[in-house]
């Protein structure tokens, strides 16, 4: 991958995502590509394959508490873009 392409790819990041979040993107991509077509049906996925919440919470994942960890990493991920600009 050329260096321009390599920075483009994460051009909107302020930092890169956590380990969790990148398992936590993983497993929402699967859920979708496996026909997932509502938050309850990707909360079911995540918790039937034992995906951790970001946050380190616990408990099993709902619509509303995909919804919670979303927002919340997308506010984190603005502030670092706020603070750091482009290119994590």
């Amino acid at each position: 991958m050329a260096d321009i392409h390599s920075r483009l790819m994460h051009q909107s990041l302020g930092r890169p995502l956590t380990s969790d979040e990148r398992v936590l993107a993983d497993a929402l991509e699967a859920a979708f590509r496996a026909g997932a077509k509502d938050f309850e049906a990707v909360a079911q996925a995540l918790t039937r394959d034992g995906i951790k919440r970001p946050s380190g919470t616990s408990g099993p994942w709902t619509a509303a508490v995909l919804e919670q960890e979303l927002a919340t990493i997308n506010a984190s991920l603005d502030a670092a873009y706020a603070e750091n600009g482009i290119g994590a």
